[in-house]
């Protein structure tokens, strides 16, 4: 086949191929025009989720005739001053967005500059349609009417109306968070869904996404190496089953970039199960000589000079601000059905070691006096105890009362009741306590007085094998003891008492998801949060008051001791108001 020059309606179709892939592709290109145009408000319309119609009108600059047929022509721009594109500093600069839109398109262009008068230009998929003055104040305005009506092979790929309507709506959230100096409006088949107003960051965040985030979300602040990370990310336990709230930007553009959205993940790696997800909206400056912008027609994703210092940045700064949080949980009210409470008798009784003596806290100080078998364990329990001193009741998560079905902790605080789940609150302790010891070196081991010898399939006992020097920093001590068989001498301390079998099970099928390509830092936190699990108080464990109160005090000093190693919360909270409203008194 002969090489031969493209006809330029062609040219443009193709064109319109790269920048229009959906009537939120042609929003999102109208949108940055408006900006860059300086425009101090910006006015969506749309009809059947943008099939029908996609209307953009701005307060900015405007255009006199001869640039509006100007911007009609393919690779025209008043975005770059100089042939320097790494330079770019506004949304973009692709000269054919509105030529390539008009090659699908009915496209109507209307705009007026301060000083002159309005213009019309009317464009029909390609093919010049008329033009005129047209009465609008100064700024612009687009239509886009029948998208891809004369492109079926194009046209029959679009979703539904209801699922083009829902990209257009979160591509104009993300250029309201990008620029929360400009007023956004947004209306749907004549109704209005979405308006705000000029804000700070913080505010437009919380007006676009939950307004819990007010109480459930930690802001970031924080600059290292010239690049600086802002913005606000949900506590752990005020999650997501999909990742739709997460928003991305980089030097105030909207991205969707993998390394971006993989340092989010990884800043979260023991704090959250792997199908559930925070709300995010960060935005990240870097210098323009760090970033190059024009690796994607869209412009949504991006490429770093020095990708491993961005993610150290976005890691480093949310664990901080993780860390800071403390105790704090997003848990939300709680309404469960009265307990019945009943007191047990209190009988002299020899100690017993406790499966807290190997904590090396003041956890493991408390008083362990455990009860003969006969005594199973009630609905509910509680003890009596000595008067609470005043300095004891500022303590954030209140002071022990009891213990219901031997699996949560009553405490009273004083703004209310706290309800603590002992197992996932200690397997959060343990797991700290790995980590804190593992950061200095290995961490401390207690060596089996007689080896264990645990059966395996040989490909688990394979994986363990080839995991055994990271095992090892961990504490846990292994060798390979035949082709299905493995030797453990030693275990980790803060662990205590462990079912070793169950133990290796597990962490042979965690390294087999794991594989190999994390670093060994994540791989040992992941590891260390299976081995956490199996080392913390079990549900239907007696506690005395004395040991309630040494959790719930270790639980805030610990970091992230408000969700377990799953995401789960480790306590809720009734406050004194809510209460009073489950017995009618409010």
């Amino acid at each position: 086949m002969s090489i031969r020059r493209l006809p330029s309606e062609l040219i443009d179709r193709i064109a319109a191929g790269e920048v229009v892939e959906r009537p939120a592709s042609a929003l999102k290109e109208l949108i940055e025009n408006a900006l860059d145009a300086g425009a101090r408000a910006v006015s969506v319309r749309l009809a059947a989720g943008g099939l029908d119609l996609v209307e953009v009108s701005d307060d900015g600059s405007g255009m006199n005739p001869s640039d509006m047929h100007l911007a009609l022509e393919r690779h025209a721009t008043s975005k770059l001053p100089d042939d320097h594109i790494e330079n770019v500093v506004s949304f973009g600069f692709r000269g054919e967005a509105l030529p390539s839109i008009a090659s699908v398109s009915r496209l109507t262009l209307e705009s007026r500059p301060r000083d002159g008068e309005g213009w019309r230009v009317t464009i029909d998929h390609g093919a010049k349609a008329g033009e005129g003055p047209a009465a609008l104040p100064p700024g612009t305005r687009v239509r886009v009417e029948g998208l891809f009506d004369k492109v079926p092979a194009r046209r029959k790929f679009l979703r539904t109306a209801r699922a083009e309507y829902a990209a257009c709506l979160d591509g104009v959230k993300r250029l309201a968070m990008a620029r929360p100096d400009v007023a956004f409006s947004l209306d749907h088949d004549g109704r209005r869904v979405l308006s705000v107003q000029p804000s700070d960051g913080p505010a437009r965040v919380a007006a676009l996404l939950s307004h819990e985030l007010d109480r459930h979300g930690l802001g970031i602040d924080t600059v290292r190496d010239g690049l600086a990370l802002s913005g606000v990310v949900s506590l752990p336990t005020f999650n997501r089953g999909m990742a739709d709230q997460q928003f991305l930007f980089v030097n105030r553009r909207p991205v969707k970039d993998r390394l971006l959205v993989g340092a989010l993940r990884a800043a979260y790696r023991d704090m959250l199960p792997r199908d559930r997800h925070p709300v995010a909206a960060l935005f990240l400056d870097v210098p323009t000589a760090e970033v190059d912008i024009n690796v994607h027609p869209a412009k949504t994703e991006v490429r770093f000079r020095d990708p491993s210092a961005v993610r150290g940045l976005i890691v480093g700064g949310l664990r901080a601000a993780l860390d800071e949080a403390g105790h704090r949980s997003a848990a939300r009210e709680q309404f469960a059905q009265p307990a019945a409470w009943q007191a047990e008798p209190i009988r002299d009784e020899q100690p017993a070691r406790s499966f807290f003596d190997s904590a090396p806290s003041g956890f493991a100080a408390a008083v362990v006096a455990e009860r003969p078998a006969v005594f199973a364990p009630p609905q509910g329990r509680a003890e009596p105890a000595a008067p609470v001193a005043l300095a004891e009741q500022q303590y954030p998560l209140g002071v022990a009362r009891g213990q219901v079905a031997a699996t949560y902790i009553v405490a009273e605080a004083k703004d209310g009741l706290v309800i603590v789940d002992q197992h996932a609150a200690h397997e959060r302790l343990v797991l700290e306590r790995m980590r804190a010891g593992s950061s200095g070196g290995p961490v401390a081991r207690q060596a089996l007085l007689i080896p264990d010898v645990v059966e395996l399939e040989e490909t688990e006992c394979d994986r363990l094998e080839g995991a055994a020097g990271e095992l090892a920093m961990l504490g846990l001590e292994l060798e390979r003891f035949g082709p299905t068989a493995i030797l453990v001498r030693a275990t980790p301390a803060p662990l205590g008492k462990t079912d070793i079998p169950a133990l290796l099970t597990d962490l042979a099928a965690e390294i087999a998801e794991l594989g190999g390509a994390l670093a060994l830092r994540e791989r040992l936190d992941l590891v260390a949060a299976t081995m956490a699990c199996h080392g913390s108080v079990r549900a239907g464990r007696v506690l005395t008051v004395a040991e309630m109160n040494a959790l719930l005090r270790e639980m805030e000093v610990t970091p992230r001791s408000g969700q377990c190693n799953h995401g789960r919360p480790t306590w809720v909270k009734l406050a004194h108001g809510d209460i009073e409203k489950l017995f009618g008194r409010r």
